[in-house]
């Protein structure tokens, strides 16, 4: 399916908001990436020039949700708690490439600039989402040139799947082929003592059972 939006959601874990010294959020946190960020399974994140004054890019880890369209065919919105996961076409394994300063500083107060350089969004292959029998039961692993630097597991979302559907689709259509970043669990880079930034030369593997598996070479641009 064509990707038509990217959505994320901020501090989705409990341990995620933790480490980073924030307030568990009581309503979803939302954001958008620019498509032209989208890349796939293989291919190169790219530092980009802007970026490389400083260590910042960061990875994350993330369950991917692809929007379809409700059980009758019309567009998602305003959707029941209930029906929510029928609106789910597939899922994916997704990298919510981030560069910290431009997230926290350089855009205003927004996250969008540090979220959406290009090749900022690597997914893989798409899984139906009949295929999937539980997503608030997935384990979730990022490794970073074999070490594992995440280990989570979908359960421990403070807002499900089918919560965020919900929400999100309050008085807003979303549109078929949104893409929703569902949030990463703890162990980001930039929460580390010391902080690990990727850099060129690095390779990002991230692995979801029942979804698959992305692995991403940085170089720089």
């Amino acid at each position: 399916m064509l990707i038509t939006q990217i959505l994320g959601i901020g501090r989705n874990y409990a341990e995620h908001a933790k480490e980073q010294g924030a307030d568990i959020p009581t309503r979803p946190m939302v954001f958008s990436k620019n498509i032209a960020s989208l890349c796939g399974d293989g291919d190169v994140i790219r530092i980009p020039k802007v970026c490389q004054e400083k260590p910042q890019v960061d990875f994350e880890g993330e369950l991917g949700v692809i929007i379809g369209s409700k059980p009758d065919g019309s567009p998602v919105k305003d959707v029941s708690l209930a029906e929510a996961l029928l609106c789910v076409e597939s899922y994916c394994v997704a990298n919510d490439v981030s560069a910290r300063w431009w997230q926290k500083e350089g855009g205003g107060g927004q996250f969008y600039r540090g979220k959406s350089f290009d090749t900022f969004c690597p997914i893989g292959a798409v899984v139906s989402a009949s295929k999937v029998r539980d997503p608030q039961s997935l384990r979730l692993v990022t490794r970073v040139n074999g070490q594992t630097m995440q280990d989570g597991n979908t359960r421990d979302m403070i807002f499900s799947v089918a919560t965020l559907i919900h929400e999100l689709s309050k008085d807003h259509t979303l549109v078929s082929g949104t893409l929703i970043l569902t949030g990463t669990p703890s162990g980001v880079g930039f929460a580390r003592n010391p902080p690990i930034f990727l850099k060129a030369g690095d390779v990002v593997e991230i692995e979801i059972e029942s979804v698959g598996k992305i692995s991403n070479r940085v170089e720089n641009a």
